[in-house]
């Protein structure tokens, strides 16, 4: 029987620019039909081709269509990897590759300032499980040894953490990892590939909220896995069985939106900064976490090993929460609401949207106020953007 899938030239412009590669990377070759824009197949089931094994059936559910692996082959090259895979989330993404790497009497190190849904996944779920997790400082790799047991098999850390900002030792996340056998899990979310490439620098798996900046246009939820083939295909075996895939035409739009990537994530960043540094210098607020501020304790680390400093910033004002409620009304730009990637500006408080899951006192002390403002920047006028903050805090 023919196999009719078009093939996709996994290695095109592996060496090119990251623009290039989010646009040519992973066409099909040649091209279907003629199609600049690789089609959708809209169709569950697919006419058994001679498959030997269970996963290799071509089957919505198993990741496998001709539509998810024109996007698998895109998110492996915009990360310089041998492999991706898109989810129907980003918390389908990590909790995939954790119960993948992880199981019952195992251990897991990971960072202490992580996003909502993946605190409460590592503290509430892990343990049904009969696995472990210690959290540390992401700052101070000499006190990470002191966590390793014979059973830990992991490190997971964040690039750029929700919504502090932060920034672990990446270079030592790594090498900690290698010394001691262990996988280099990260959540690659808010740097992106444009800032911040993982498996080039070492980590065994890039996790995303495709949801996020690699869409861009707030209209669908998807996660990625990166990584060697062998790791990404391991996770899709499980994904299978757990069955966050994601529909066709959901992995067709953010395909498409790959493609702008690079485009948006500098527009974010550079309008990013210019709001970070009017922020930075308004009496009304007391602290700004952005790691393109020469004041952010991590920025050194972030000037050197990101390509921008991204589109998400956070802050807090002198009145704490009522003053940040207050801000948030008066803004007329940027939305109030959650998530964040996307080309129009959002604004919203943490302790009631993405780590509204957490108690008060682990938010406490992850250093999270209830007053703290997350903005996710987006791509309007630089001027009307700082206008609409001086206005509302005035």
């Amino acid at each position: 029987m023919n196999d009719t899938t078009p093939k996709t030239d996994s290695d095109r412009c592996p060496k090119r620019g990251l623009a290039t590669r989010l646009i040519h990377g992973g066409e099909p070759q040649p091209r279907t039909e003629g199609a600049v824009a690789a089609p959708i197949f809209q169709s569950s089931t697919f006419e058994y081709g001679g498959d030997e094994g269970y996963h290799d059936l071509k089957y919505i559910r198993l990741n496998n269509t001709p539509t998810h692996r024109v996007l698998h082959d895109k998110l492996a090259r915009a990360e310089g990897a041998e492999a991706g895979l898109a989810t129907a989330s980003g918390m389908a993404a990590i909790t995939a590759a954790l119960l993948t790497v992880l199981e019952a009497g195992d251990h897991l190190i990971a960072q202490n300032t992580l996003y909502g849904g993946t605190h409460d996944f590592l503290t509430q779920d892990l343990p049904r499980f009969g696995i472990e997790v210690s959290f540390i400082d992401g700052d101070a790799p000499d006190s990470w040894e002191r966590q390793v047991r014979e059973t830990t098999k992991a490190i997971y850390v964040e690039t750029l953490s929700n919504p502090l900002l932060d920034m672990p030792d990446l270079e030592a996340s790594v090498a900690f990892a290698r010394r001691h056998g262990l996988v280099s899990m990260i959540d690659n979310t808010f740097a992106s590939p444009v800032a911040y490439q993982p498996c080039p620098a070492g980590f065994d798996l890039s996790l995303h909220s495709a949801t996020k900046y690699l869409n861009g246009h707030s209209d669908i939820v998807a996660g990625a896995v990166i990584g060697s083939r062998s790791r990404v295909e391991a996770v899709r075996r499980t994904l299978n069985h757990l069955g966050g895939s994601l529909d066709p035409h959901a992995v067709y739009l953010l395909y498409r939106g790959m493609k702008t990537l690079e485009l948006r994530y500098h527009r974010q960043s550079s309008n990013a900064l210019r709001l970070a540094r009017f922020l930075d210098t308004h009496p009304a607020v007391t602290q700004v976490n952005y790691p393109g501020l020469e004041s952010h304790p991590r920025h050194e680390r972030a000037k050197a090993l990101l390509s921008a400093y991204g589109g998400m910033l956070s802050f807090e004002l002198e009145g704490g929460t009522d003053a940040a409620e207050r801000t948030l009304s008066r803004l007329e730009l940027p939305i109030v609401a959650p998530s964040l990637g996307g080309v129009e500006s959002l604004a919203t408080r943490p302790a009631t949207s993405s780590h509204a899951g957490m108690t008060a006192e682990d938010r406490a002390a992850a250093g999270i106020s209830d007053g703290l403002i997350r903005v996710s920047v987006g791509i309007e006028t630089e001027a009307d953007l700082l206008a609409d903050f001086e206005q509302a805090l005035a």
